[in-house]
């Protein structure tokens, strides 16, 4: 693959975003950086006592993503970074019909995606906040040539088939 690329991939808390993202950038051998990097302190500590943020506190997180998009593709590197990025407008946002820039979205049900929710520890997401993240979920549609990924595998199996949707196995 020799031209740059970046994959945004995303889903509803607890899809497994972080976990497969980092496993797929290190086997195509690309950068990896995490969304939830961006949020401010302030973003965070409204995330984690239930309150979910409004499209005026994700815009300035978006642009953040946006700009680490471009400074890759600029930079000639390929890349990979997880955002939820539920809506259509903030996919828009980052993506901005640019070919170089793919939608990766796992894709689960409630009920699985609630009982990983319910094991997983040290996250600032509650679980009590999935509700509102499958009423946010607009999945993305085939005219945003999403890769699209069922999550019922584990996490090598899932970055496996993404890499294999992108035609490449191994970094080269």
């Amino acid at each position: 693959m020799p031209d740059p690329m970046v994959l945004v991939v995303m889903g509803v808390s607890g899809s497994g975003k972080s976990t497969v993202a980092e496993l797929l950038a290190r086997r195509l051998g690309w950068v990896f950086v995490d969304g939830d990097d961006f949020h401010t302190p302030e973003h965070i500590a409204r995330m984690h006592t239930g309150h979910a943020l409004d499209d005026a506190d994700r815009k300035p997180w978006l642009a953040l993503i946006r700009a680490w998009i471009d400074a890759r593709l600029a930079a000639g590197t390929s890349g990979v970074i997880v955002c939820s990025a539920l809506r259509r407008s903030y996919r828009d946002a980052l993506v901005q019909d640019r070919p170089d820039i793919r939608i990766v979205y796992l894709e689960g049900s409630r009920a699985l995606i609630g009982e990983r929710l319910k094991r997983r520890r040290g996250h600032f997401m509650p679980a009590e906040l999935l509700d509102s993240q499958f009423a946010a979920l607009e999945p993305p549609g085939p005219e945003e040539r999403p890769i699209t990924v069922g999550i019922d595998d584990g996490p090598d199996a899932v970055a496996a088939a993404i890499a294999i949707r992108l035609g490449v196995s191994q970094a080269s």
